[in-house]
């Protein structure tokens, strides 16, 4: 008999990854495929067509299930980019385009959720999924039923062949309250409700009578078997399990290791992300502040229109490297930088309008770079400081992540401005993160058997 083997999938901006782990976590083997760039479009959309993201699944889940002859795939799991939104029918046939998580040209579908939500609901704001899903709604005006879901629900939906399932990560910008108990009354008949949190009640009131919310599990809980299609188009066992999945970022968060109160992660990657581990919830929708589940303890960061896009768009990644040998860590680069690709931040500054500060640009392309670099860990620090004064822990020591972990003069930049420890992770992919809750989602399910 074969050994076990789980799988983690992580799509995200400009590429899709996997990866599998044995039975103890060790990692065996790793798949990647890139994918087109969104579109934008005036106004703050961004909008990317969902059958890529199938493409490139399958494309990986090929490569992988060919790596791994030596082993039974038990179960897999799949991440994807926090409240980027599409409707479907039923049988998860796009309506249309999808709204990306960075799309913001949902503000007027937000002043609406702003008169109906909690001032602490994660729904909240024209970058949250309610707010697409209301300009979706008016854009497709669907006379069937049709379902909201999530980068990450829809492509496990597509797996399973059978759509309408979620996890409480992805679904908490969609109005899903992990913390609170179920919906009671006729509000119960249209929004499921889950052991483990509920639909806020007062979104029965802004849903279109088409759209239906999906069912909501713990990241991690077995949802079924793969199709018999996807078995056959994948090369992976038709016993194989889907599982309930997550945010790249949580699925992040897993990988690199952090579990205690005050271990913080931040992601250097298209995005800056911030994580750091609390006790209890903290929200501050106004602010681009939000928590996600994990476990006992509670995910509470934000995160920044601002990171390696911005760099992208001047240097490629070798001279990236070869500037970053001529900048002093230790010295101010002397450039106040907003680093932003274009108007519009989220955290710790959430303002859809903000324009970004890249002027004056020096002749020395390394002290630009410096500049830019500098501008990016000052976000960073003022979001840790902003998550603190709003009663999350000081980090004890940060773990990095992403491509911007392994430039050593930016690490030593940022440990010298947070003023703590700041240490490249040992596990640098959030498909690490997702092969990880596959993994402990089966060694729960045996314990409990």
């Amino acid at each position: 008999m074969k050994p076990v083997c789980f799988i983690g999938v992580d799509v995200g901006t400009s590429g899709c990854r996997a990866g599998a782990v044995d039975g103890h976590g060790k990692r065996l083997a790793g798949a990647a495929a890139t994918l087109p760039a969104p579109l934008r479009k005036p106004g703050g959309a961004v909008e990317q067509d969902p059958m890529h993201w199938l493409g490139a699944v399958l494309a990986v889940l090929r490569e992988l299930s060919a790596a791994v002859t030596a082993y039974h795939p038990r179960a897999l799991c799949l991440d994807a980019t926090s409240a980027t939104l599409l409707l479907c029918a039923p049988d998860g046939t796009p309506l249309g385009p999808a709204l990306m998580y960075n799309d913001s040209s949902s503000r007027a579908q937000a002043a609406v959720v702003a008169d109906a939500a909690p001032a602490d609901a994660p729904a909240r704001g024209a970058s949250a999924s309610l707010a697409k899903l209301l300009a979706l709604a008016e854009r497709h005006a669907p006379a069937g039923p049709a379902l909201a879901l999530h980068q990450a629900d829809w492509l496990i939906g597509r797996l399973r062949g059978r759509c309408g399932d979620s996890d409480w990560n992805n679904a908490l910008k969609l109005g899903f309250d992990p913390a609170a108990g179920p919906v009671a009354g006729a509000a119960a008949d249209r929004i499921a409700t889950h052991a483990a949190g509920a639909w806020g009640g007062w979104l029965e009131r802004l849903l279109p009578s088409a759209i239906q919310l999906p069912r909501v599990h713990a990241p991690g809980t077995r949802l079924g078997p793969i199709s018999r299609e996807m078995a056959q188009a994948t090369g992976l066992p038709a016993d194989l399990a889907v599982c309930a999945g997550t945010t790249d970022s949580t699925a992040a968060v897993i990988a690199a290791g952090a579990v205690s109160p005050g271990d913080a992660v931040t992601s250097l990657g298209s995005t800056l992300v911030l994580k750091v581990i609390g006790e209890r919830p903290i929200a501050a929708p106004a602010l681009g502040v939000y928590s996600h589940r994990l476990g006992d303890h509670w995910l509470i960061g934000g995160a920044s229109n601002s990171g390696g896009a911005v760099l992208r768009a001047y240097f490629d990644a070798e001279t990236i490297a070869a500037l970053s040998e001529r900048i002093d860590p230790g010295a101010d680069s002397g450039l106040d930088y907003y680093p932003l690709t274009e108007p519009g931040e989220r955290f710790p500054v959430s303002d859809p309008t903000l324009a970004p500060r890249l002027t004056p640009r020096p002749a020395d392309d390394a002290l630009f770079l410096h500049g830019l670099l500098q501008g990016i860990a000052a976000i960073e620090r003022d979001g840790y400081r902003l998550l603190a004064e709003l009663g999350a822990p000081r980090p004890r020591r940060v773990l990095t992540i992403g491509g911007g972990a392994a430039n050593l003069r930016w690490t030593a930049m940022r440990a010298r401005m947070l003023g703590i420890d700041v240490v490249p992770a040992a596990q640098q992919e959030a498909a690490y993160g997702a092969a990880l809750l596959a993994l402990r989602a089966e060694d729960a399910r045996t314990a409990d058997a």
